[in-house]
């Protein structure tokens, strides 16, 4: 909860908007994934927050690193400790412009693309990231499934491992946002 006040108001001091174009998402479920010869490896959580401004199209999102839940606990350790150092980067971020304009006042589904600055393990990397923005009944949805490099973002995945951990992580994110109020 903190971590959406903190994206909301830097977002209302950057963008000087007003709150009525603003959009929230408390609970964002971020899943990654990879596949890899040994041994899949799966997590997630129910805890990211992203706001969007339907005006302008600006998208901003925050992962805590530390909060995503793997099966094995020892899966989880190991990510926070020897490949995310959560403790030293502790987030990771987006903040890009959705390409398109969609009306939010007609239901249905459409096709989108963020652009912008991806942060993970404190790399910041340009991403064009495709999507769905789906809305029905005033409900504003976004999904999407990209793919995030490890060596794009200098996550190191010792050679002992290396059969373990995929190259490439997929990432899905699903976002169910509801007007901001400022009640």
């Amino acid at each position: 909860m903190k971590h959406i006040a903190i994206i909301l108001l830097a977002w209302l001091s950057i963008t000087n908007q007003t709150s009525q174009d603003l959009y929230v998402c408390k609970n964002a479920r971020v899943s990654l994934y990879s596949s890899a010869p040994i041994e899949d490896i799966k997590a997630v959580t129910n805890s990211a927050g992203s706001v969007f401004n339907a005006s302008t199209g600006d998208l901003a999102f925050n992962v805590t690193i530390s909060s995503f839940h793997f099966e094995k606990e020892l899966m989880q350790e190991h990510f926070n400790s020897d490949y995310m150092e959560s403790d030293k980067f502790p987030r990771a971020t987006f903040k890009g412009k959705i390409q398109e304009h969609v009306d939010l006042t007609k239901d249905g589904s459409y096709p989108i693309t963020a652009v912008g600055d991806l942060t993970v393990h404190g790399v910041t990397q340009k991403r064009n990231i495709p999507g769905t923005l789906t809305v029905k009944n005033g409900t504003v949805t976004m999904i999407t499934e990209f793919m995030v490099k490890c060596a794009d973002h200098h996550i190191s995945i010792p050679q002992i491992v290396f059969h373990n951990i995929a190259e490439s992580i997929k990432m899905n994110v699903s976002a169910t946002y509801t007007p901001y109020k400022t009640n």
